[in-house]
């Protein structure tokens, strides 16, 4: 069986538990201090981050699941595609997820087509009893990002080439050419 691809571990995190959100949920308004921001930004390939928040409402689902909703949103640093000049660009995404535990499975019964029998279709595992918020807002955050920036008005326009190609007819254009004159 081949190794697995080794992903790095998320830069920040915000675990919540399941037996700490009461019955009628929890309210959380998150901001990533400067070190989990340049972390962040590290990680996914962007210029800065100089703000990234997230506001989750955190509540019970049945006996043993979760239900998160809220938003994250940030100010990326990127550089444009086409000018390669420096660019800031607004990320806002929208966030609802159930967590629910996985199902207890004897060993050997775990299925290659569904490696997570149980779980609803719309539901992530709640592993270990706890949420990461800000593995998730992190998640969600890369997600957003414009995988092209651009600046407002560019307009990519390709270098003049003095040897452009004729194509494969030329030639015969060139011999007509001569032949019929000027």
């Amino acid at each position: 069986m081949p190794e697995r691809e080794k992903i790095a571990p998320l830069p920040w995190h915000v675990p919540v538990a399941l037996d700490e959100v009461p019955e009628e949920g929890q309210h959380f308004d998150l901001a990533a201090d400067a070190e989990t921001r340049a972390a962040v930004a590290r990680m996914a390939g962007l210029r800065d981050l100089p703000r990234f928040e997230a506001s989750f409402d955190v509540s019970r689902h049945g006996r043993a699941g979760l239900h998160v909703a809220g938003r994250v949103s940030a100010t990326a640093g990127q550089t444009c595609v086409v000018t390669l000049e420096p660019l800031a660009n607004e990320v806002a995404e929208d966030i609802d997820l159930l967590f629910e535990p996985p199902p207890l499975v004897p060993a050997g019964k775990i299925d290659a087509a569904n490696p997570e029998p149980g779980l609803g279709d719309d539901a992530e595992p709640l592993v270990g009893g706890k949420v990461d918020l800000g593995a998730l807002a992190t998640e969600f955050l890369i997600l957003g990002l414009d995988p092209y920036p651009r600046k407002p008005g560019a307009v990519f326009q390709p270098p003049a080439d003095p040897h452009r190609d004729e194509g494969p007819f030329a030639a015969l254009g060139a011999l007509k050419k001569g032949r019929d004159g000027p």
